[in-house]
């Protein structure tokens, strides 16, 4: 007996609607490897609908004084508060992540951060009028950028759409968002719940394909392309938004590094590293999955490092005992499969390696040590729940291997050495250092990396001013 998917449609101009030709695919839930919805596979027709109500609303919401705009968000987060419930359902659907973990780890900052960029709606700052030539007094205006193409990741659904849309409707732009094709869910009601609040047309979703969002990027109409995802998308916008000089604001991969000297605390190290490597089945940008240890604690730290893993657990939403759940999607489970499949002789797999049951996509916690600087699994992002661990000499070896990657994002030291903290954190070539933790986020910080990782900053008010754009006005004080 065959169970009706439930269908989830786009969001434009302040309605819902299908995709225009009608076409859809199927959503499934990694946790079971089953179908649970459809969704638009939206092409031209609803990406020109959506941009034509996104920019017809733009100069009424650009016009709006801040502290109505700060009103709305304010309002958006309190219902996202009163329907987390439904919005927890929907993400777990989206992702199979574990039900207590999305209810405490991911609605309480969400929700912060709008609240956070809806304080900042009313913090434009510009540089004080001045006379800087006689008889003219000139001042900054910081303006909204207008119409913003963003394309959210499947990672962290919910959480990836509010760094997006946050921001951007603090400052005054309009929205027209796209959520992975394997997790629209969240997004769907975040559309319901903001439509509800927002004037039409200033808050759009299109939901789609990876063709879906080119045809995004490549409309004449956004002001502004953003996007978080792999390296290989990002570099396909940037290259798209070229053409007609759009802004990009890219969040792509990251390696991040976790160097680990000999008067670190093993146990606490272990017990941090193990948590921010394997949180979200390792399927995150700042993962601590790349760890670099001192020659003198290797073979301790690895040993407790593979006891640990062997004691976490992955599993279905509703298991309170799992740190984890799926990876997103098959392709996902292949690639991280595939990760160890190829690792050199010369590697040893401490614990896990393998797949986890045969309903849905779940992966064992792992732990590779005897790596090489040049393995693939080194260079390469795996976004699944492995950690690897190198032997390094000295600090200098460190920072060189640490560095020796092509993504920039973050970063972490474990020492008791004051000045070796403060060292390792001017020389480490990444947008965010940790010291004695990994994976901390305030809204008040910046998160962005360098390098292959992308530019612009999520987050912040620099994560704010990224959605504006600066006009000088001069006048005269001659007439």
């Amino acid at each position: 007996m065959s169970t009706e998917l439930r269908r989830l449609r786009n969001y434009i101009d302040g309605e819902f609607r299908d995709a225009a030709d009608g076409r859809t695919t199927e959503v499934v839930n990694p946790a079971t490897g089953e179908a649970y919805a459809t969704a638009p596979l939206s092409r031209e027709a609803d990406v020109d609908a959506a941009m034509a109500a996104a920019a017809a609303a733009f100069p009424a919401w650009r016009d709006l004084v801040p502290a109505e705009r700060q009103k709305a968000l304010l309002k958006i987060a309190d219902a996202f508060e009163e329907r987390a419930e439904e919005l927890i359902a929907a993400e777990v659907e989206n992702t199979g992540k574990p039900i207590g973990l999305t209810r405490s780890e991911e609605i309480p900052p969400m929700v912060d951060q709008i609240r956070f960029f809806a304080g900042a709606a009313r913090m434009l700052e510009g540089r004080g009028a001045g006379e800087y030539m006689e008889g003219l007094t000139s001042f900054v205006r910081r303006e909204p950028i207008g119409v913003c193409a963003q394309v959210a990741p499947w990672n962290y659904p919910m959480m990836m759409a509010v760094w997006k849309f946050a921001p951007a409707l603090a400052a005054g732009n309009t929205v027209v968002l796209k959520p992975s094709d394997t997790t629209p869910a969240s997004t769907a009601l975040m559309a319901d719940i903001i439509g509800s609040i927002v004037p039409k047309g200033v808050f759009n979703v299109v939901c789609g394909d990876r063709d879906t969002g080119r045809l995004m990027v490549e409309h004449e109409t956004p002001a502004m392309a953003s996007i978080t995802g792999s390296v290989r998308a990002g570099m396909s916008v940037a290259e798209s938004a070229s053409k007609d000089l759009k802004r990009v604001h890219l969040e792509l991969g990251g390696k991040a590094p976790v160097v680990v000297f000999e008067d670190t605390d093993i146990p606490k190290a272990v017990e941090g590293i193990s948590e921010a490597g394997y949180f979200n089945a390792g399927q995150d940008c700042t993962a601590a999955t790349r760890v670099l240890v001192h020659e003198s604690v290797h073979d301790e730290f690895v040993s407790a490092l593979a006891k640990a893993a062997s004691e976490i657990k992955t599993g279905q939403p509703d298991d309170e005992d799992v740190l984890y759940g799926p990876l997103n999607n098959p392709n996902q489970l292949k690639q991280v499969s595939g990760f160890i499949e190829r690792l050199p002789a010369h590697a040893k797999v401490e614990a896990g390696g393998h797949r986890v049951g045969d309903k849905g996509y779940f992966y064992a916690p792992t732990v590779v040590s005897g790596l090489k600087q040049d393995d693939e699994i080194i260079q390469q992002e795996v976004f699944g729940p492995v950690i690897t661990v190198q032997s390094f000499r000295d600090e200098d070896q460190a920072v060189e291997w640490a560095n020796g990657v092509e993504y920039a994002l973050a970063s972490s030291v474990w020492t008791k050495d004051h000045g070796r903290a403060m060292r390792m954190s001017k020389r480490l070539d990444f947008g965010c250092v940790w010291i004695n933790t990994h994976i901390p986020l305030v809204a008040e910080m910046p998160h962005g990396g360098f390098k292959k990782s992308g530019y612009g900053k999520d987050l912040s008010g620099y994560g704010f001013e990224d959605y504006t754009r600066i006009k000088h006005v001069m006048t005269s004080l001659g007439m």
